[in-house]
């Protein structure tokens, strides 16, 4: 059985009125082991390729999104299945997933570079270099200039994908990358208690539905944009990231270089455009908010 995404704890809650016995809900963080088996029919190599800290859910689309974003797989073709280890593992059968790469596939593991361990916090820790994070792919060839946003339908985004946040709603513990298109509707959202791996749970169910490059879409983030989320974007295409909090000076320079239009602190009728601002139209329309006239 699948580990659950939340999980009910009993407590203590102390308020003004006193101290109560009740129950509460976290959202749940247990480690992912992914397993890359790869190799000609009768030679085939199993290798243990990372292990993270993850909300259980989408855990395919998790093993999928993270290899591609690493560069070690290119499309999803390259992909026979991915399953959770159920027969081959002796335990913690349900937190162990292996990808199976089609025969004579070989995968590109040069580029990973990384510790075994990652946490869910952080999507590079142990990398060799910056230059080993800086993954070439078809995909991130596709950036381009047709894309855009208008401003009135940017500033709905935030409340949209706040309410599509169900474990969010439940527990005010996960992180979540959504997908939209540049009218506002909701194509793709994703949970989980480590900003990177909600992006790669995104990026993975759009290569597991050949929906990759994802140059028409626009991507909305519920927290800070760091270097590693720029960088999974543009591996999928995506040219419009928005941020719900502030990006880091990385991901800002990466952004540029890669002419991404980079979109901080997303909230309250109120965003600040860091690079790439051609694509955001209409950015005198903005209602007056009281706090502008304060």
């Amino acid at each position: 059985m699948i580990a659950e995404s939340i999980a009910i704890l009993p407590i203590i809650k102390v308020n003004s009125q006193g101290r109560f016995e009740q129950t509460d809900m976290l959202a749940a963080e247990e480690p992912l082991e992914i397993r890359l088996e790869y190799g000609e029919t009768g030679h085939r190599k199993i290798q243990n390729v990372s292990v993270t800290m993850r909300t259980p859910g989408n855990d395919a689309e998790l093993a999928t999104g993270f290899l591609f974003t690493e560069g070690i797989i290119k499309n999803s073709s390259d992909v026979a299945e991915a399953s959770h280890c159920f027969i081959a593992c002796a335990e913690n059968k349900e937190n162990v997933i292996q990808v199976s790469l089609k025969a004579g596939v070989m995968p590109n593991l040069r580029n990973s570079e990384r510790n075994f361990y990652t946490t869910s916090s952080c999507g590079v820790c142990g990398k060799g270099s910056i230059n080993a994070i800086r993954t070439v792919s078809e995909q991130s060839l596709a950036v381009d200039n047709t894309n855009s946003i208008d401003t009135q339908i940017l500033i709905s985004l935030p409340q949209i994908l706040e309410n599509s946040q169900e474990v969010f709603a439940d527990t005010g513990g996960l992180h979540a990358s959504a997908l939209f298109t540049t009218d506002g509707e909701l194509l793709i959202v994703r949970e989980d208690v480590g900003r990177h791996n909600a992006l790669d749970k995104l990026i993975g169910a759009a290569l597991n539905n050949n929906k990759l490059p994802l140059n028409q879409q626009v991507l909305l983030l519920s927290g800070r944009a760091s270097f590693e989320l720029v960088q999974k974007a543009v591996m999928a295409g995506i040219n419009i990231i928005a941020a719900v909090g502030a990006p880091s000076t990385l991901a800002v320079q990466l952004a540029e270089e890669f002419n991404v239009t980079l979109v901080g602190f997303l909230r309250n009728q109120r965003f600040n455009i860091y690079t790439a601002a051609h694509r955001i139209t209409n950015t005198n329309k903005i209602p007056q908010s009281n706090e502008d006239q304060d």
